[in-house]
Parts: structure tokens; C-alpha cells; sequence
């Protein structure tokens, strides 16, 4: 997206430059939504700018904490400190969690109006009536949503691709960038409010939603990246830019980062197609059904994968979040330190994600096993789905879910403690057993909702059982690339599951002394033998780590 320099340079004409391309930043819209009423407003703007003012004259350094953001948003003080830990695991750089800056708090609370962009409907409706259960609060509309529906369609052209969602993203921002501006701008002193400018540091608040060139957060600062505070001296307070100057810029900048888009998306008769995301470099996509890619700006897809397995290392991801889509009846390994996660549309899997130090969500998936060791995980709209967690903070329940198991952490892999300490995931802390449940109804899905469950709580989850617990074994030769110091789960089992699988292994090892002193003879031990063989491929399947052996098949 290059665009021609200015003809000049004045402040007042800055437009594009040649190697400026802004993209949204990701994270607050896949990772920072909460379905929490008394956060969307419907006057945002007003609202937040009064709330702004009220939370700077009762902060410190223009900070607050649980305490007070409850106090001002009306809501519980655990909800505020969900709003705390979300807005942390969002932010483009690391913050104290126990306090936010009053800027990234009042960005945060806006987008909270934002609504995603979701599948359109199945044309052929009756087809796929009988792939999901009928009894959902959103019937008629989750069902376009099932990932046997996308199984049985055989088709992807209905989910939205990764630049659907950009584009998306993007077109929020170009609408709602004024009010967005105006809540980080200050009046200019002895010029009333007409005025207003943006000091160096209140753009680099921008830097939440906004990201420029194609290293994200791990690049410069958004200040450094732009025309208006490039060259500042660092030893010199910055000479404040006017507030329209600034929003121009910005939307010059992402009008032509739509355009470059809409040039470059293909379009089809039945609507967009679900290809990989634009900024991404596709290995093999016009033979292969299994898609792996890799987006400059850190993000790993690893798509379509089908009654096979698959293994990624820290070395072969070159981002720093990975997103699992539309897999099905099939083993995933992610063994390597991550910031974000997504699995999505996914049925019948079982997905081991390494460490992720800032945030997983799993959506839509149906009968999968997900074992992670993170800071924090969501779950939403997922049905007869298990979580072995390892996680510092509650799991957030959200949506239509149905028969959720949860269970501490089970595996581990020769690097796991090294990745672990390097996203900054405690393995002292660990909280899979106290999910919180929000509503059933998300209002950021660009549907309609019936009327009367917008205040109902979602569907829990339930512990697995310590005599139903087992330890999921990842294979020798997956463990990593080089020999690592983890020897055993890192996580301290609780002492229910701790004492059933002390008693499992006992168990285990009287049955191997009972066989080897049995005095059968040899036609027997076969009989025997062929016993035990059914017995625990009937165990493989009824537990699911049948998906454990898809390795072995050859992929």
C-alpha cells in the first residue's frame, strides 16, 4: 500500500505516506469483548468522556483499580476485576494488572459497542437442520455456526477470512475514529473546548486500536511511526498536535489500507471467500485441503486439518499467536511459548496449545479436548467439550455452551517450564476449577437475539471426575526440538486427582505382576492377551485418546 509523498509538508497536508500502513491491532476485538450489559453504552462518546473526566480527578497518576471502576460503572467488584484482567491481557505492552491507565480504560469500554463480523447463513438451511441441536436460545441462527455444518457444506465460503475480519475491524475504526480522537484529546489552555490537541503521550493511547507497519506491537511506538511526533527530541516535551490534524491522518491512512484490501479480497457470487488472511503467504493452497500460513504481523493459522495429526515447535511459528480453525477428528500439537490463541469451529480434536502468555479463546468447538497452560482462557458457544487447564486466572464461560468438563493440567513436554516462564505463566497458580459464567446472549454477535434471555446466565462447567482422570502422553519424539528441563506436569494436581492417579498406577503395576506370575499356558496368554487388546481399544474410544494414535497412521 504505497501511497505518494506529500507535496508538502506542512502540518495541515499531511496525508499518507509511502511506508505507512495502518492495520487495527487485533487483540481488543478478538480477546477484550465482555458480554457484560452495563459496559455498552448507547451514547459511548458523551458517556465516556463524563466518565474520563470523574475517574482523572479521583485517580493517582491517572490510574484506577477494581474499586473504583466498579464504583463508576456500577457493577460488582469481580466484574470489575475481570475488566482489569482483560483490558491487561489486551494492552500492546505489559501492565500492572491491579490498575489501568484511565486512557486504555476509556478505549477499552468503547469497543465494547463493537459488533463482530459472524458467518452468513447457510443457503440451503434444511440440509444442515439436523447437524446442531435445535434447542438453542438462537435457533435458526448458531446452526450456521456448527462445525459440522461446515463438515457437511463442504465449503468455507461462509466464514468470514481473516481479511474479512480486518476489513471489518477497520470500517469500525473509520466510523467511530472521531469520538475515538476526542477521548483522548485535551483542550487547549485559555481556547475553551473547540479547540483540541493530542499530546504525544495521549496518541501513543491510539497505539490500542491502531497499529502502524507490519511489526504490530513488537515494532516502534505508534508515536515513532508517525508524521506528527517521528523526530521529537527525546529530552524535550513534544509540541502537541491538533485533535483533527491527527484524525485526518488517520483516516486517510485507513480508507487506503480498506481499499488495498477490497483490491486484493476475491470476490464470488455467493459472498466472500473464506481464503487466508491478505498480508499472509499461503504453502501449497491451491492443492492442498490443509492450510498452514504465516502473517508478518504474528499470527500462525493452521486450517482444515481432517483424521490426521499435526505438530508445530517454537521454530516453525514465526508469530506470536496462532489461530486453529475448522479442524476436525484429529491430534494438534502446539508445543512452543505463545502470546494469543484461538481455536475455532473445530469438532472431535484433541488440541495440546504449549504456554500462552496473554490470552486463549476457544469458540464454537464441539466433543474437543483442549489442554493449555495459560494466563487466562474463554470459553464460548462450545458444546461436550473438556479443558485441562493450567491457568493463573478464573476461565471465562460466555454463550451457549452444553455439558462443559473441566480438569487440571495433564501433559507435559520436555520444553513446556522454559516457554511457560517465557510468556510468563506461573505454574504455582493454577485456577481450571473456578470458571465464570457470564450471559448466554453475546451483544457484540451481529445477530438479532429473541427476546427474554438476554439476562440469562451461561452454562457452567462441570469437573471431571478424579476416577475418570487420566494423564494424556505426548510422544517422545514431539517433545521438542531440543532436550528440555521439564521432567513431569508442572502443575501440582489437587489431592483428589493426585490419589486416583496414584491408585491408577498402582493398580496398573499389581495387574503387570499378576500376568507375569500367572501361570497360563501359551494358547491362553494369547487369549488373554486379545482380551486386554479389545478392552483397551474400547477404553480408546470411550475416553477419546484414541486421537492420540492418529500420529502413528502417517500424515
Amino acid at each position: 500500500m504505497t501511497e505518494p509523498t506529500p507535496d508538502s509538508s506542512s502540518p495541515s497536508s499531511l496525508g499518507p505516506t509511502p511506508t505507512t500502513v495502518i492495520h487495527p491491532r487485533r487483540e481488543p476485538f478478538e480477546h477484550g469483548l465482555l458480554p457484560i450489559p452495563r459496559l455498552i453504552f448507547s451514547d459511548p462518546a458523551q458517556t465516556l468522556i463524563s466518565l474520563k473526566h470523574k475517574l482523572i480527578e479521583s485517580s493517582s497518576n491517572n490510574r484506577v483499580d477494581s474499586v473504583a471502576i466498579s464504583d463508576s460503572l456500577q457493577i460488582s467488584v469481580e466484574q470489575a476485576k475481570l475488566v482489569l484482567d482483560t483490558l491487561a491481557s489486551v494492552l500492546p505492552h505489559e501492565s500492572d494488572s491491579d490498575t489501568v491507565d484511565v486512557h486504555d480504560l476509556v478505549l477499552f469500554l468503547y469497543i465494547q459497542s463493537y459488533k463482530r463480523l459472524l458467518p452468513r447463513t447457510h443457503k440451503d438451511s434444511a440440509a444442515v437442520a439436523d447437524v446442531w441441536p435445535s434447542t438453542s436460545a438462537f435457533d435458526g441462527y448458531l446452526s450456521a455456526l456448527s462445525p459440522l455444518q461446515l463438515v457437511r457444506s463442504n465449503s468455507k465460503k461462509f466464514t468470514p477470512s481473516q481479511a474479512d475480519e480486518v476489513a471489518h475491524q477497520l470500517s469500525y475504526l473509520q466510523k467511530h475514529l472521531a469520538n475515538i480522537v476526542s477521548l483522548l484529546a485535551e483542550p487547549v489552555e485559555g481556547e475553551g473546548e473547540e479547540s483540541l490537541v493530542l499530546t504525544m503521550d495521549r496518541f501513543e493511547h491510539l497505539g490500542f486500536l491502531i497499529q502502524i507497519g507490519d511489526k504490530g506491537s513488537e515494532g516502534n511506538s505508534l508515536s515513532q511511526s508517525s508524521p506528527f511526533f517521528a523526530n521529537s527530541d527525546p529530552d524535550m516535551p513534544a509540541v502537541p498536535v491538533p485533535a483533527s490534524q491527527v484524525h485526518d491522518w488517520l483516516l486517510q491512512n485507513i480508507a487506503s489500507a480498506m481499499e488495498y484490501i477490497a483490491d486484493r479480497t476475491p470476490s464470488k457470487e455467493n459472498g466472500p471467500v473464506s481464503s487466508s488472511d491478505q498480508d499472509v503467504a499461503m504453502t501449497d493452497a491451491c492443492t492442498a485441503t490443509v492450510k498452514v500460513s504465516t502473517s508478518a504481523r504474528g499470527a500462525s493459522f493452521i486450517e482444515g486439518i481432517s483424521k490426521s495429526s499435526y505438530a508445530k515447535h517454537a521454530s516453525d511459528i514465526k508469530g506470536s499467536s496462532i489461530k486453529v480453525l475448522n479442524c476436525h477428528e484429529s491430534a494438534i500439537y502446539i508445543l512452543a511459548p505463545l502470546r494469543y490463541a484461538t481455536v475455532y469451529g473445530c469438532s472431535d480434536a484433541t488440541i495440546v496449545i504449549g504456554a500462552v502468555g496473554k490470552a486463549v479463546r476457544v469458540e464454537h468447538c464441539e466433543r474437543v479436548h483442549v489442554i493449555v497452560a495459560a494466563k487466562r482462557i474463554c470459553i464460548a458457544n462450545c458444546r461436550e467439550c473438556v479443558f485441562f487447564l493450567g491457568v493463573n486466572q478464573q476461565p471465562l464461560i460466555v454463550g451457549d455452551n452444553h455439558k462443559l468438563q473441566v480438569a487440571p493440567y495433564n501433559t507435559f513436554y520436555s520444553q513446556l517450564e522454559e516457554h511457560m516462564n517465557e510468556v510468563g505463566v506461573l505454574p504455582s497458580v493454577n485456577r481450571w476449577d473456578e470458571p465464570i459464567a457470564l450471559g448466554m446472549v453475546d451483544p457484540h454477535d451481529s445477530l438479532s437475539h429473541p427476546a427474554g434471555v438476554s439476562d440469562v446466565q451461561a452454562e457452567s462447567a462441570s469437573r471431571v471426575d478424579p476416577d475418570q482422570f487420566t494423564n494424556f502422553v505426548i510422544p517422545n519424539w514431539l517433545g521438542g526440538e531440543s532436550t528440555g528441563s521439564t521432567k513431569d506436569n508442572p502443575f501440582t494436581l489437587p489431592e483428589a486427582y493426585m490419589a486416583s492417579q496414584q491408585k491408577n498406577e498402582k493398580n496398573l503395576g499389581e495387574i503387570r505382576q499378576l500376568l507375569r506370575e500367572a501361570p497360563l499356558e501359551e494358547s491362553r496368554k494369547k487369549e488373554l492377551s486379545s482380551a486386554l487388546h479389545v478392552y483397551f481399544k474400547d477404553w480408546l474410544y470411550a475416553s477419546g485418546n484414541i486421537r492420540q494414535l492418529y500420529y502413528l497412521q502417517g500424515d
